[in-house]
């Protein structure tokens, strides 16, 4: 662990944050920054623990990113090796989404070759996870653990066989939103229910971001494994599609299943006439934890977008984990709801769905 604790933390300074640590009147747009010392306890615990990061849309970009920008550090991108690094993340989920249409299952395929093509290029920083196990020895040895998913629900052409074959490839997630079989008034249609028991059998993952509510409600009364919210915060704070119902919320603990908070503006942000901030960030986790319990919640950074795209102040990049971790300290969080939140809840759910699989008959 400690060579993996001298990579993590290259003097990351917060980005977008005035100096000020008091609290912000109403009305002003910045975040805080808070104290020095729940800096440096927010990065010993991340040290500790690690982010698994539930939304990364990097894959989005390879085709116009070199790999070497990645390792090295790009100007362009509000992610790379270094920030990953630098924000303490250890895992992330790599979205593997794609436009519907008649090409979605020849895109999702060149799609996960670039990323296991990335992957391989980095043996000193990436490492491919299918397992819980395999993401526990790539932070124990200093890599980034890398999961591949969500894929999109209408990547499957309908098709369980596809299924299948992206599950070979190392797929583990499933994204069921913008699929005929999830429009059904029920929530799913009979291929829906047999694809969510194929999912089960399989250790694949639903993921019920941007899903209706009857579908929802549908995967939850189905499903015998823990499902994912992949990049979801609170629709009680900010009324946005993608994010979870506190009806949704409340069943998650039966099911086991995780939210993972967005960092995304247009999901968090609580003020339409000012920019979201960490602050809103922490309210949506606060929110989620309270409605759903401190087992079911996580943290999607929805990094690997442009620098230039809307982001949170405070959170602007992938190396500002720390930042929110403090907030969350000062919020008088306990140290184990931390690990939870940052590792914790998100490892259990891919152990649990890899438990509850079935070998094929």
């Amino acid at each position: 662990m400690a060579d993996l604790q001298d990579h993590l933390y290259v003097a990351p300074t917060p980005i977008g944050i005035p100096a000020d640590t008091t609290d912000a009147p109403d009305g002003l747009a910045e975040a805080p920054t808070p104290a020095e010392t729940d800096i440096e306890r927010a990065r010993v615990l991340l040290a500790a623990q690690l982010v698994v990061d539930g939304h990364n849309t990097l894959a989005q970009e390879l085709d116009r990113t070199h790999w070497h920008d990645l390792q090295h550090g790009s100007a362009f991108l509000d992610t790379d090796i270094p920030r990953i690094r630098a924000g303490g993340v250890g895992a992330q989920f790599w979205s593997l989404h794609v436009p519907p249409g008649p090409g979605a299952v020849q895109e999702t395929l060149d799609r996960i070759d670039a990323v296991r093509t990335l992957i391989a290029s980095c043996p000193e920083a990436l490492r491919l996870a299918l397992t819980a196990a395999d993401m526990v020895q790539a932070r124990d040895c200093g890599r980034i653990a890398s999961l591949l998913g969500p894929v999109s629900g209408a990547a499957l052409g309908d098709s369980l066989g596809t299924l299948r074959a992206y599950h070979a490839l190392g797929v583990r997630s499933l994204s069921l939103a913008g699929t005929g079989w999830t429009a059904d008034p029920a929530g799913l249609t009979p291929f829906g229910e047999e694809t969510i028991r194929e999912m089960n059998r399989l250790g694949v993952i639903a993921d019920l971001t941007g899903s209706s509510g009857a579908t929802m409600e549908r995967v939850l009364d189905l499903s015998k494994a823990p499902v994912v919210l992949s990049h979801s915060a609170a629709r009680a704070l900010t009324p946005h599609a993608d994010n979870a119902p506190d009806d949704v919320l409340r069943r998650l603990a039966a099911n086991r299943g995780v939210c993972m908070v967005s960092f995304a503006p247009d999901q968090v942000t609580r003020r339409a006439d000012q920019p979201a901030t960490l602050w809103d960030v922490a309210d949506h986790v606060e929110h989620v934890r309270e409605v759903a319990g401190p087992q079911c919640v996580g943290l999607a950074g929805s990094y690997g977008m442009s620098n230039d795209a809307p982001h949170t102040v405070g959170l602007e990049d992938a190396s500002c984990y720390p930042n929110l971790i403090a907030e969350l300290l000062r919020r008088d969080w306990a140290e184990a709801d931390v690990a939870a939140l940052t590792w914790g809840n998100a490892a259990r759910v891919v152990r649990e769905a890899a438990d509850a699989a079935q070998p094929a008959p």
